[in-house]
């Protein structure tokens, strides 16, 4: 079985991962797996340049492929805030329930007319030698609830709300979760790159 390792210490992207590579018969390794990795700085101020900074780094530092996606939301009442720094909108130590409280108070007084955001998912690939070989972008566009609804997912599923489904992300099964989402939406793109023939990992 072919090996893809993926630049996150994030155990619900990991987990995200597994589940959509595992079907195109890879297996994946994640930075959990490689505890010698220090924390790679995000110094980029856009989700290009952080994936960029975490594939290549990555891949050089393990001497092998690697993909890093970088994702965040941004919330247009917010003028696109939290955006790069939605882990730690709350604070350095990435907690994904003060982020959600943050972001509700800063939207108190925002009509429901007026709640749109969007997820946002840039992967990038990167070869051994950290060198770029493409990136991809998924958008998926929703509301900001007022309250947290749904148990699933993590991180901000439970206020991000998608009026097709009338459901919030954190209601959505993982299955269907992958088939919507910002990150189901970039691995699309290079699941049909790898299709045709375009991409080789």
């Amino acid at each position: 079985m072919r090996k893809v390792v993926i630049a996150t210490k994030n155990p619900g992207k990991a987990k995200e991962f597994e589940e959509m590579f595992s079907t195109l018969g890879y297996t994946v390794e994640t930075l959990l797996d490689h505890p010698e990795m220090s924390d790679i700085e995000e110094t980029g101020t856009t989700f290009e340049e952080n994936s960029a900074i975490k594939a290549t780094q990555t891949a050089k530092a393990l001497h092998t492929l690697a993909i890093a996606d970088d994702s965040g939301l941004a919330v247009e009442a917010l003028n696109g805030e939290p955006g790069v720094y939605s882990a730690r909108y709350a604070g350095l130590d990435k907690d994904d329930q003060k982020n959600r409280e943050k972001l509700l108070k800063a939207m108190e007084q925002v009509p429901d007319e007026a709640r749109a955001a969007a997820f946002h998912c840039v992967l990038t690939i990167s070869d051994e030698n950290g060198q770029i070989i493409k990136q991809y972008h998924g958008i998926w566009d929703g509301m900001i609830t007022r309250f947290e609804q749904g148990s699933n997912g993590f991180g901000y599923d439970p206020i991000f709300y998608v009026p097709s489904e009338q459901k919030t992300a954190a209601e959505l099964t993982q299955t269907r979760k992958d088939q919507l989402s910002h990150r189901g939406q970039a691995v699309s793109q290079l699941v049909r790159d790898l299709e045709r023939g375009a991409l080789n990992l």
